[in-house]
C-alpha cells in the first residue's frame, strides 16, 4: 500500500518540473509572404494588394489608417468621373480638417496618375509642417514618385513609397 502513495507523492513533485520544461519552447511566429502587385485593374486583387501593403506599414501607427482606393475605370464616363470625384472631394476634405500624429494616409489605384492627382490636389493647401507624425503612403508607378513626393513634404508627413509593378 506504501507504493501507490509514493508513485502518487513523486507524479504531483515532477509535474511543476515538467511543465517548467515547456516554457523553454519559443514560439514559432510565421511571416506571410507579400502579396505581389496585380498586372492588371482587377479591383479585387488590387484590394487584396494594398491591404496588405497597408498591414506591412502599420508599425508605429496607433489608429486605423485612412485607406484612399480609385477602383479601376469601368467604361461608363460618368460612374468613373463620380468616382474619381467623391474620392478627391473626400481625400480633400479629410486632410483639410487636420490629421493628427499616429495616423497613416494610404493612395493607392490601378491608375497611379489618377491618383498622384488626387493626392497632389489634396494636400495643394496643407499649411507646412501641420502634419508631423503622419505617414503617406502611396502605391503607384515610379513616374508619380516624385511629384506625390513634393507635393506631400512641406506638411511635414513621414512618406513611403511602393512600387506597383
Amino acid at each position: 500500500m506504501k507504493t501507490i502513495p509514493r508513485l502518487m507523492l513523486t507524479a504531483c513533485l515532477a509535474m511543476p518540473l515538467l511543465a517548467a520544461c515547456k516554457k523553454d519552447e519559443a514560439p514559432v511566429a510565421t511571416v506571410a509572404a507579400p502579396v505581389t502587385a496585380p498586372t492588371t485593374a482587377d479591383d479585387a486583387a488590387w484590394r487584396t494588394y494594398v491591404s496588405d501593403v497597408v498591414t506591412r506599414n502599420m508599425e508605429g501607427i496607433g489608429n486605423q489608417p485612412y485607406v484612399y482606393y480609385l477602383p479601376a475605370p469601368t467604361g461608363d464616363e460618368a460612374a468613373d468621373a463620380g468616382n474619381y470625384e467623391r474620392l478627391a472631394d473626400k481625400a480633400s476634405s479629410d486632410v483639410s480638417r487636420g490629421i493628427v500624429r499616429g495616423n497613416m494616409l494610404a493612395y493607392a489605384s490601378s491608375d497611379s496618375t489618377k491618383m498622384a492627382d488626387i493626392v497632389v490636389d489634396a494636400f495643394a493647401s496643407v499649411a507646412p509642417d501641420t502634419m508631423k507624425g503622419v505617414r503617406v503612403v502611396f502605391i503607384g508607378s515610379g513616374a508619380d514618385q516624385a511629384r506625390v513626393s513634393d507635393a506631400v513634404a512641406p506638411a511635414g508627413v513621414e512618406f513611403v513609397f511602393v512600387e506597383a509593378k
